[in-house]
């Protein structure tokens, strides 16, 4: 079989969607997040295509483009729905520190592991290995707490979006810091000093955000017909990809974005109000909800299939490949507990246990450049903790379900019971008062 033809890849790429949106729904029922059961389904095709002599595919062009629009298209998604409202505030700020101290202590106790564990591997190189590992995957939680009070929901919602910014930065901050290692000309402004121009970049980035923001919104209200949704999309893309060819921080754009169109009587407020048509806005605002949620939901499947279709399974039965990973497995949950046993309190079902890996690990694992990578470090490190933390998220979610379910059975059974005590009656009331005086 030399290749697939048009009409064999239509075919399949219908039948990938198909069973995806049977996955959402047995995700629902069964709690199994729908991402493992599309990696599954994509080693699956992997062996089906070695079973029928398939054509040898090089599947990481795909999976890197995939694994961008699908981050843009889940950050945007996430935004859309976040309002910035002064009950919400303690929230925000609670999951914005868990995320950052979350992130850096995952991050040095997996550098530690990986340091001391992995040949040839210094320190800096070390963290940015580990990372990738110490991210939340937001394509994975997002779809999976819609069953959580709503609390508790919105907390991971915020939690795991800060986590993908926050460590999508701390990782270009850490190949910056390997860059500025280099020795370079003096008059090479790319690798000056790390800490300066990460905040410039952070500075430039806002600003540009900002601006950005108001000028699409007030400009896409004025188109009149045509396909405006996907140009506006279309220009967050070209926005993104500029700035990410320019070494800033782009993915705060998609988010900054997002949160102006969720939270427009914010930022737009006094005389800013007149720019803005009720209406035509909200329009917008609906459209877009569809767009990212349709256009996620497809590039979603399709990374996780394809990332499933990529990956060798027999590196999951290394020796070394279990030991490290289990390492970096226990650090992450014994962290996860101690933050969460601060900030939260007693309660932590089955929040501590969400805690999954997933496209942003596998992009930015891939996005590691030649120069930084260690042939040492076996990827099936990888797939063992993406695989391993999304069945620990459902063994964990399952739990508490079962759990919440029988303390619902048992205040049903206290009702129930609470209702056969006879209550009094004027029969009994009568009999009381029939009884002789007793006199003194």
């Amino acid at each position: 079989m030399s290749g697939l033809g048009p009409y064999e890849l239509i075919i399949s790429g219908s039948l990938i969607i198909l069973l995806s949106f049977v996955f959402g729904h047995l995700a629902k029922k069964t709690n199994i997040p729908a991402v493992l059961m599309l990696i599954a389904l994509g080693v699956g095709v992997q062996y089906l295509l070695k079973y029928i002599d398939g054509p040898e595919i090089d599947f990481f062009p795909a999976l890197e483009l995939l694994g961008i629009i699908g981050l843009i298209m889940i950050v945007l998604e996430a935004a859309l729905d976040l309002e910035l409202k002064k009950e919400k505030i303690g929230i925000i700020i609670k999951s914005l520190v868990v995320a950052i101290i979350g992130l850096g202590a995952s991050t040095f106790a997996a550098g530690a592991i990986i340091y001391y564990l992995v040949p040839n591997m210094d320190w800096l190189q070390a963290l940015l290995y580990a990372t990738p590992l110490s991210i939340l995957s937001s394509a994975i939680i997002i779809p999976s707490v819609g069953n959580l009070v709503k609390s508790k929901e919105e907390f991971h919602i915020y939690e795991s979006t800060f986590s993908d910014i926050l460590g999508i930065m701390l990782f270009y901050f850490l190949i910056g810091i390997l860059e500025s290692q280099v020795p370079v000309d003096v008059g090479d402004v790319a690798h000056g000093n790390p800490v300066s121009s990460f905040f410039i970049s952070l500075g430039i980035t806002l600003v540009v955000a900002i601006i950005a923001s108001y000028a699409l919104l007030i400009a896409f209200q004025h188109i009149s017909g045509g396909p405006k949704l996907f140009l506006l999309i279309a220009m967050l893309l070209l926005l993104y990809s500029v700035e990410k060819l320019l070494h800033l921080s782009p993915l705060i754009i998609i988010l900054i974005f997002g949160l102006f169109v969720s939270n427009r009587n914010l930022f737009f407020f006094g005389p800013l109000k007149r720019l803005i048509h009720e209406e035509k806005f909200h329009k917008m605002e609906h459209g877009l909800h569809v767009v990212t949620l349709e256009t996620a939901f497809v590039v979603r499947t399709f990374f996780f299939v394809i990332f499933g279709a990529s990956i060798l399974l027999s590196s999951l039965f290394s020796i070394h490949v279990f030991f490290v990973s289990i390492l970096i497995m226990l650090s992450i949950y014994l962290i996860r507990w101690i933050i969460l046993r601060i900030f939260i309190g007693q309660d932590l079902a089955p929040q501590v246990w969400i805690a999954p890996r997933g496209l942003i690990t596998v992009l930015l694992f891939y996005a590691i450049p030649m120069e930084y990578q260690n042939d040492r470090f076996d990827s099936g490190i990888l797939l063992f903790i993406i695989i391993a933390t999304g069945l620990v998220m459902t063994a964990g979610m399952i739990a508490a379900s079962r759990k919440s379910n029988r303390l619902m059975e048992q205040t049903k059974g206290l009702e129930f019971e609470f209702d056969k005590v006879p209550l009094p009656t004027n029969d009994s009331t009568s009999a009381v008062n029939d009884e002789p005086e007793v006199n003194s």
